[in-house]
């Protein structure tokens, strides 16, 4: 169990109603912009037009490392998926570099080269992913209430039989 917000929960998807949507968000984000990690800051500029909610952003991407990575200074994020490829997509020539044509770069021109975009069906996948997650933890929070209508009804039961017991005695 995670503890989110000062309370303990099985999953981040219900810390908060609009968690699922901001998982989309990022991973739609995240997955077609150019460079593929950027600080918390760019990364709520580029989703919200915002940023100063990069904090939560920073939270969202701790909370979710099945779609999310931060960098070993904890400055700034990618989505896992996209850190597997190779970082060779030149983000002003809008292609993939051949190794060679990485290695003849200038280093100034290095720093443009990020990782390839991801596909629309790659985003598809993950957005699936993260949709069959959130519907996995409400089953589940539904799932661990099961007691609830039978201890209610049990204890309506219960409480009836007692009022009913003392008012026969009177």
């Amino acid at each position: 169990m995670r503890k989110i917000f000062g309370s303990t929960s099985e999953s981040p998807y219900l810390a908060d109603p609009g968690r699922l949507a901001d998982v989309i968000a990022a991973i739609q984000a995240m997955g077609t912009y150019k460079f593929y990690k950027l600080t918390f800051e760019g990364w709520a500029d580029r989703i919200t037009a915002n940023k100063n909610q990069a904090p939560y952003w920073k939270n969202v991407f701790e909370q979710h490392p099945e779609f999310f990575r931060l960098d070993s200074a904890r400055e700034k994020a990618s989505l896992v998926w996209r850190r597997q490829y190779p970082k060779r997509f030149h983000v002003d020539l809008e292609k993939r570099l051949s190794v060679e044509e990485f290695k003849a770069l200038p280093d100034d021109q290095k720093g443009r080269v990020s990782r390839d975009p991801l596909t629309p069906d790659d985003i598809k996948a993950l957005v699936d992913t993260a949709i069959n997650l959130h519907s996995r933890a409400l089953d589940s929070e539904h799932a661990r209430r099961w007691w609830i209508p039978l201890a209610s009804s049990a204890i309506g039961g219960l409480i009836g039989a007692v009022l009913g017991a003392f008012l026969r005695t009177r």
